[in-house]
């Protein structure tokens, strides 16, 4: 009798605890991991890798290590043949790959949510994934120095602005970090003493954090303006160059920084599947089953599962559902080869967390409303426990940071080319934007 082979597509949250819980519901089995990379990505963190708080590969963890039971196979996703069961790819080198399997699980996650905006694609920068973190770092750090060696006026006050598109989970943690890191660095240009930096956080929604509570948007912003960030609500960008940009309220802005953290939409492999879908989404059933395909199953920003807890609806695009669904996907695919029932998926949040940086965070655990100290307290436990490796390091780093505050230097190591904001980005590389719920 054969080994029934399970090939997961994409090691982002959902992708990453599939195979994890696969390594213990099914030992019978052959798990494959088809990954462009050899680490899973907590992104909850990568605004602190931008900050230069926590080193990258911190938040970065080794697959082979984690997973000593699943075969990793690096490469690009190119096609998958859903009645012929068989799953294609291109490695890095450009070989191209193919390979048949009994239950496939779609957790490709999503890419960058790009508007019609004139100039958004040319010059502003993403923040998904570990290369446009250390980008941005070095270009905030790069934008300070080159204002401190100018006697332009005018030069020197756009090279220290910077925008932030997007008041959610990440665009607000981006300029709540930034704001402190360009804060420090200004501390280590006497030329910039007196220059004021200006950071400002955009989006079209009524206020911050729309997807949370009033409180918790109410000490964000609180937190923020008193920082000196502009909060600019109901409004975004009209237009963005090289060196300027339009607001919608028709405020030209001198500026080399646009940030994009606006959203996410699901990775365009969804769209040559010939599947069904819900808003770009596979439609699956709350088992997590793709309708109609019984031995494909689906989860996290790929997939649109049912809410049981909001009939009706199909759950968020967070972090914390696709983990939740790629535990349950583990279970379900087991069962499925050994012919028992399959679980549905629901969860009830038990609250939200956003760091603010510093000693300042809101936090809801348990729907209990939290902020300064305490919130902070409770963010980073929760992020300690939910890092699958690397706690002591990153508790390290957090604890000699507190004492010694990191000194800034370019490093160089990626170039802007490399990070041009893209909504195409490698199958698999998922980077959800909206930071976790609570545990």
């Amino acid at each position: 009798m054969s080994v029934p082979r399970v090939v997961i597509v994409g090691a982002g949250f959902a992708g990453f605890h599939a195979a994890r819980g696969l390594q213990k519901y099914a030992p019978g089995a052959e798990i494959v991991l088809i990954n462009p990379t050899d680490y899973f990505l907590y992104v909850p963190l990568l605004p602190e890798v931008g900050a230069g708080i926590l080193e990258p590969r911190r938040i970065c963890v080794s697959l082979p290590d984690r997973l000593p039971k699943v075969k990793l196979v690096l490469g690009t996703v190119s096609h998958i043949d859903i009645d012929g069961h068989r799953v294609e790819w291109v490695s890095p080198e450009g070989r191209r790959s193919a390979m048949e399997f009994d239950r496939l699980v779609l957790a490709a996650g999503s890419v960058n949510k790009l508007l019609p905006i004139p100039g958004v694609a040319e010059y502003a920068h993403g923040f998904r994934g570990i290369s446009e973190a250390l980008y941005l770092r070095d270009h905030i750090t790069r934008q300070l120095e080159l204002a401190a060696s100018t006697d332009d006026r005018d030069e020197r006050e756009a090279r220290c602005t910077f925008v932030v598109v997007g008041a959610g989970y990440t665009g607000t943690e981006v300029a709540a970090q930034g704001q402190l890191f360009t804060a420090r660095l200004v501390r280590q240009l006497p030329a910039l003493r007196n220059q004021r930096v200006r950071w400002l956080l955009a989006d079209l929604a009524e206020r911050l954090l729309p997807g949370l509570s009033p409180r918790m948007s109410t000490t964000a912003e609180r937190v923020l303006r008193r920082r000196g960030v502009e909060v600019c609500v109901g409004q975004s960008v009209d237009y963005a160059g090289p060196e300027c940009l339009r607001m919608t309220t028709g405020e030209e802005i001198a500026t080399r920084s646009l940030i994009w953290c606006v959203g996410v939409r699901p990775d365009p492999l969804v769209d040559a599947l010939s599947l069904p879908t819900d808003h770009g989404r596979v439609e699956v059933h709350e088992t997590l089953v793709v309708r109609g395909r019984a031995h494909v199953f689906a989860c996290g920003d790929c997939a649109a599962v049912p809410d049981l807890t909001h009939p009706g609806s199909i759950t968020g695009m967070t972090a914390q559902h696709a983990q939740r669904q790629g535990k349950l996907v583990a279970r379900n695919v087991a069962a499925s080869l050994t012919g028992h029932d399959l679980e549905p998926y629901q969860h009830h949040d038990l609250g939200f967390l956003v760091d603010l940086g510093g000693r300042k965070a809101a936090a809801n655990p348990l729907h209990i409303p939290l902020s300064g100290l305490a919130a902070k307290t409770v963010t980073r436990g929760y992020h300690l426990l939910s890092l699958p490796g690397n706690r002591t390091r990153t508790a390290a780093d957090w604890a000699i940071n507190a004492m010694m505050p990191p000194r800034a230097v370019q490093l160089g190591l990626v170039s802007a080319d490399r990070v041009r904001l893209e909504c195409t980005s490698p199958l698999g590389s998922r980077t959800v934007v909206e930071r976790p719920q609570v545990a």
